[in-house]
């Protein structure tokens, strides 16, 4: 089997000819997409639905709460649950763009393999991270290689897509994380009821938190369900939600030119000053300054 090294070139070959216009491009393939930036230091905070992300070319940091990680080329980033992410694209140029992978995690499908996988279907008490980084070995390479001659066939897809969207899934779960992974898609374990408790923050982000009754629906008591949640996330629920809403924010005075003002109401501030004060320092400017920067 050819080494991750040797598969590189022909991998970045196929995504350059997918991504070729700057930031999000999608493909054929339901859940497949791919990124090109060209601008070192771009920063792009986004809520992770749960996905792999695989970088083919330049390097990235990511920052979740305090904790922040760095990944570069043939290394795989996993987003188990929804997270509040701010990535910076710290290795990339006009030659050489970062490009990287994303594939979002069909849960569905992980529990089916897991059928199969009776060694890794075994639930943990304990919820863990859920974000974090491995090494994309030769044979979760070669099944990206696959799937992307495949995207160059569209006509293909309909007969082969699933079949390779459910190997790259197998190596998933066959990777060093392959036991965290898991667990999202293994009922009733703790990262599998915080899951759903960060599903229900994500969809009512602008609504005022209430941790007895997620925990109740989680069935945990606050103390445990405060402990687990910040296994998962490196955050306590309180600061999730904050997070999410700023990015939320930051997003709809991008796509609707709202102002401040009117933003800071929609995501659920009862103050538009402490909306201001803290989406400067999660963004490091002001918001009006923030989005004047940002918009051609």
């Amino acid at each position: 089997m050819m080494n991750p090294a040797e598969l590189q070139q022909p991998l970045l070959h196929l995504v350059q000819q997918t991504a070729m216009q700057e930031g999000l491009n999608g493909t054929p393939v339901p859940g497949l997409f791919c990124y090109k930036v060209s601008k070192p230091g771009t920063v792009m905070p986004a809520v992770y639905e749960p996905c792999i992300c695989i970088i083919v070319q330049g390097r990235k940091t990511v920052m979740l709460g305090p904790e922040l990680l760095s990944y570069g080329p043939l290394q795989f980033l996993v987003a188990s649950v929804d997270l509040p992410v701010i990535g910076t694209v710290t290795q990339a140029s006009a030659d050489a763009p970062y490009y990287v992978i994303q594939l979002t995690i069909d849960t569905r499908l992980l529990s089916e393999l897991l059928l199969q996988l009776p060694q890794l279907a075994r639930a943990s008490k304990k919820a863990g991270p859920a974000l974090f980084i491995g090494e994309a070995g030769p044979a979760m390479t070669q099944s990206l290689l696959r799937l992307f001659n495949l995207v160059r066939q569209p006509e293909d897809i309909p007969v082969l897509g699933g079949a390779l969207v459910r190997e790259l899934h197998y190596r998933m779960l066959q990777s060093e994380h392959g036991h965290a992974i898991a667990q999202i898609s293994l009922h009733g374990t703790p990262t599998q009821r915080i899951a759903a408790a960060i599903q229900k923050l994500r969809k009512e982000y602008h609504q005022p938190i209430r941790i007895e009754e997620l925990a109740s629906q989680a069935g945990m008591s606050v103390s445990s369900f405060h402990a687990h949640f910040k296994a998962v996330t490196h955050m306590s629920p309180l600061q999730f939600q904050k997070s999410v809403r700023l990015m939320e924010a930051r997003t709809l005075m991008l796509s609707q030119r709202l102002d401040a003002t009117r933003t800071a109401y929609q995501v659920g501030y009862e103050s538009p000053s402490q909306f201001s004060r803290e989406y400067s320092r999660m963004f490091g400017q002001p918001p009006a300054r923030d989005i004047a920067l940002l918009r051609p």
